[in-house]
């Protein structure tokens, strides 16, 4: 069977290399990628939405980033254990009419030992927010290493 190292059980630098890779996934907005990372059979809660295997995170995906524009993401490792993390994100994106957003959230992820996500339960808030407000501005895409992460940035 393949893997996706880092694999469990996880130490603080592994742990943090783990959400980086993830939010590197997630930047992207390929949900082709970013589902590579689950079970086919991984049990995801996203606000109201329940997929369940990949090709429903697939769907998912694909209608949020249709929705959710110029969208960019920081991760941010809050704690660990052998196979379980728990994350904090803020992502800012607009809709259709330009209303600008900072949504923020926590994530509790479950990998199996071939370091596949199999569970993944988020909790999210969206905040209206002027474009001004904005503090995401690198180009589309992955997060430049010397940008702020959420500490430095007071979020």
């Amino acid at each position: 069977m393949d893997s996706k190292p880092p694999l469990p059980p996880f130490t603080a630098e592994t742990a943090a290399q783990k959400v980086r890779m993830a939010e590197d996934a997630w930047n992207s907005r390929d949900p082709d990628r970013v589902v590579q990372v689950y079970t086919e059979d991984s049990r995801w809660r996203n606000r109201a939405e329940f997929p369940v295997g990949r090709a429903q995170i697939r769907e998912f995906l694909e209608r949020k980033w249709a929705k959710e524009l110029d969208y960019r993401l920081i991760k941010e490792l809050w704690a660990y254990t052998d196979n379980r993390i728990a994350v904090r994100f803020a992502y800012e994106w607009h809709d259709d009419v330009g209303n600008w957003f900072r949504s923020y959230g926590n994530e509790n992820w479950e990998f199996n030992e071939y370091g596949f996500m199999q569970r993944r339960f988020a909790s999210i808030n969206d905040m209206p927010i002027t474009a001004d407000e904005r503090l995401f501005h690198w180009p589309l895409g992955r997060r430049p290493d010397d940008h702020a992460g959420l500490t430095e940035l007071g979020l």
